[in-house]
Parts: structure tokens; sequence; C-alpha cells
């Protein structure tokens, strides 16, 4: 069977577990999983879709039935879907739907960093590979190897390299206005304009007014105005209040001067607000989260990573880790270095070595069909399917892996492993860390795998009914 028949089977497969074309309102996909706004939740038939070929999982929140693919999987199977006549939507749209199920402000929010930072993560990914690729090869040791110095490489060289590495977090608060607009139903033209406006090079750089190389713009005696190069939740405020102001002005302007005055109106008010009120305002608040978060997780004897790496993977069923991109990515644009990662990986390869403990321990053979892939997965950085198929199903494994993350996280901070990037963990994770990090960083990852698999085949897993 050819790929495209292949993925046309398991569309076909996935509608009619979900009851029928007609129970499916909406279907949007995030980079793992197919979410879908359902008519009736309690039509659904869980355990055929979980035997559907690729999917990995299931579960209903947020007013949203998900199905696991993983990465890369999940958007053939949306094309497929699509092209089995299911009805698309925009993640705004699926956003409001979700929400006349679930009214639940907290978890709206939370989709919404989710819609809005998800979407800006391969940019972001990308970025951090680069950074550890010219971290490798301009270290003496390699370039020893090859009868070189630092000062044999040119400088158009490292000028090229730069330009890899600094764009994406150059040019930060264009991606997320980009994406805040199209989230909440504004033109992303009109935000890739304002995000670009917020960077100006007729502004001081926010890097310069830092290092006090450059003063910052004084308007009216004491409004102090700089570009907002590598800021992130200035963006996203003002991308958010001038997607409103565009549908709001395009409501009250006639159709016939829409076009002039809708996006003039727009950026004016928008870059004014911006400038003036709201990114002084939230630029604060974004020091003072960052500095909250690094405060917690540089607590002395490894206190900060012991707990996050023990919550990483609760936060991950919750939802929560989509908002907490905002603070690994104001790290990277901060510092270059990411101190969340490791303690994340080290907390994911926990829940694999839980994963594969059930496998191997368990008689079922649909629950080895189901825990040997999860464990593989996670070890890719994909965790949903071990924790939603496997270990929370039997409770305890997802405790242990829990513990295992807790100690590896415990052991990322003592020994002040730090990425270069951020959103690929585990095994691809080591892409992040070619330098003299890479041993200590396998170290944690080996740690949460060994001490979570240790456990749950000791004391976290006993096979009493089949998963179904």
């Amino acid at each position: 069977m050819g790929p495209e028949k292949e993925y046309k089977k398991i569309a076909q497969d996935v509608i009619k577990g979900l009851g029928g074309k007609e129970n499916i309102i909406s279907m949007a996909h995030c980079a793992t999983r197919l979410r879908l706004i359902v008519k009736d939740r309690d039509i659904i038939d869980d355990e055929f879709i979980e035997n559907v070929d690729k999917a990995k999982g299931v579960f209903f929140t947020s007013g949203q039935y998900q199905i696991i693919f993983g990465t890369g999987t999940v958007n053939r199977v949306y094309e497929a879907m699509i092209g089995e006549d299911v009805s698309s939507t925009s993640k705004a749209e699926l956003k409001e739907k979700a929400s006349e199920q679930d009214d639940h402000f907290f978890k709206r929010m939370i989709r919404v960093f989710g819609d809005v930072f998800v979407p800006i993560i391969p940019a972001l990914v990308a970025t951090g590979l680069f950074m550890g690729v010219r971290g490798l090869i301009t270290q003496p040791a390699i370039l020893a190897w090859f009868g070189l110095t630092p000062d044999s490489i040119s400088d158009n060289f490292l000028v090229f390299t730069q330009i890899l590495t600094d764009t994406a977090f150059g040019f930060l608060p264009v991606l997320v206005c980009w994406s805040t607009f199209r989230v909440f139903g504004g033109s992303p033209l009109l935000g890739i304009v304002l995000g670009l406006m917020l960077v100006s090079p007729s502004l001081p750089t926010s890097w310069d007014v830092a290092q006090n190389v450059q003063e910052p713009l004084m308007f009216l005696g004491f409004i102090k105005v700089a570009g907002y190069q590598g800021s992130v939740l200035p963006a996203f405020i003002i991308g958010i209040v001038g997607a409103l102001l565009e549908k709001r002005i395009r409501k009250l302007v006639p159709a016939a001067l829409d076009l002039i005055l809708t996006p003039f109106l727009t950026l004016l008010i928008a870059l004014m607000l911006g400038l003036f009120v709201l990114g002084p305002v939230f630029h604060e608040v974004e020091i003072l989260i960052l500095t909250a978060v690094t405060w917690i997780l540089q607590l002395p004897f490894g206190i900060g990573g012991f707990i996050y790496g023990g919550i990483n993977q609760f936060i991950v069923v919750t939802g929560l880790h989509h908002a907490l991109n905002l603070i690994e990515i104001q790290m990277l644009s901060d510092t270059g270095w990411n101190m969340v990662n490791a303690i994340s990986s080290g907390s994911i390869a926990a829940q694999a070595g839980a994963a594969l403990a059930v496998g191997l321990k368990a008689k079922s053979l649909k629950t080895k069909s189901i825990a040997y892939p999860s464990s593989l997965s996670a070890l890719l950085g994909i965790t949903e399917p071990a924790i939603f198929g496997v270990n929370i199903r039997y409770g305890k494994p997802f405790l242990m892996g829990l513990i295992g993350g807790a100690v590896a996280g415990f052991f990322a901070r003592i020994l002040d492993v730090q990425a270069t990037g951020m959103s690929i963990t585990v095994i691809p994770g080591m892409l992040l860390y070619l330098n003299a990090q890479i041993i200590p960083y396998i170290a944690v990852c080996v740690i949460g795998f060994g001490i979570a698999f240790a456990l749950t085949w000791m004391f976290g897993f006993k096979e009493k009914t089949n998963l179904k």
C-alpha cells in the first residue's frame, strides 16, 4: 500500500471511530495531535481509534478530542482527513468552538499560548541547531584536528553563521505578532508589519540600551522607548490588541474605505499603544517572570531542578507546557542558553523508562505493542503516547516517571547543563549540546530513564487488566 492510500485508510478509520463525518464540527492540528471539536463525545469509539494505524493514544481535554499521531505523521493524517471532506478550520475558530463546550478561562488561555507559539517553534528549533553546530565547529579542540585555530576562521564565515543564529531572535516580535494576529482573527500581514515596527532600525535596539551602548528615546520627558528585539510578552500583548483593534475598526469603517482606513488606523493606534504604554509595562512584567523562574531553577543544591523535573510531565498532562515556551524563548533571547531543556529531557527520558518497564513486564501482547513504540517515541521527545497510552493508565508508572524526572532535574542543575536551543529533547536534543556539555546531558537522560525504569520494574507496575 502506497503512502497516499495508507493515510487515506487511516483517515477513513478515524472518521469511522469518531462516529462519522456528521459528528465532526471542525478540525485542526498541532505538532503532534489531531485536534477535533465533535458534536457528541459519547458516541466516539476510543478503543477503535487507539487501534488505528499510527495512532498513539487519545484523550479529551479543553473541549477538544485529541488523537496523538506524532510529529510529521499528524500533518499527513490531517491532509488525508481534508481529502475525505472533513471540515478544517483556523486555530481561532477552533478555539472559539471549543470555548462553547468548555468555558473555563484558564484552559482557554493555555490553548491560546499553544496556538500562538507552536507554529513559530520550528524556526527556533532550527536556530538552536545552528547555534549548536557553530559551537561545535568553532571549538579549539575540534579545529585542532584539522590543524586550525579560532583565528583561522574568516570574518565572513562568522558573519554567515551569525545570520543563521541571530535572525530569528532579532526579529522575534515579527514572528510573535504574525502568529498572534493569525490566532485572534486579524490580518497576518498587518501582524508582520507591526512586528517589524517594534524592531525598526530607527529605534535603539533593546540590547544596546541594556548594555548602555545607546540611550533610549525619550517621549514626554519620562517615556523611554527602544526596540523590542528578542522580546516575547510585549509582542504577544501588542499582537492581541492589534488584532482586536483591526476587527473592531473593520466593523466601524464603511466598506468602501476599509482598504484605506483599517490598516492605517490599526497600525497607528497599535504602535502608539505598543511603544508608549503596553510595551514598557509588559517588558517589565517579562523581566520579572524570567527573573522569578531563573531564581527557582538556580536554587542551591539542585533543588530547583528537582522540583521542575518532578512536575515537568505533569505540566504536559495539564497542557501548561505550551505557556512555558515563552520562558524558554526569552531565556534563549536574553542569554543564548536554555536551562530548562536538559531538565525536560531528563523527565521525558524517565517516562520512556517507565513505559519500557511496563512493556517488558506485561504479558499482554496489546500492552507490549503500545508500550514499546511509546517508549521509543518518548526517547525521540514525544511523551504523549507513553503518558496517555501507558503510564497514566496504570497509574504508578507515571508516578515513577515523575520521580525519575525529579532526580534527573537535580543532576541537570548540579551539572549546570544548558542547551543552545529548544523544543527538541532526549536523543534529538543531543544536537543542542554539541560542546563540552554532551556527556553531562547524556548522563542526565540516562539517570532519568534508569531510575524510572528500575522503580517501575520493582514497585510501579502490576498487570491486572489489559489495556482497553
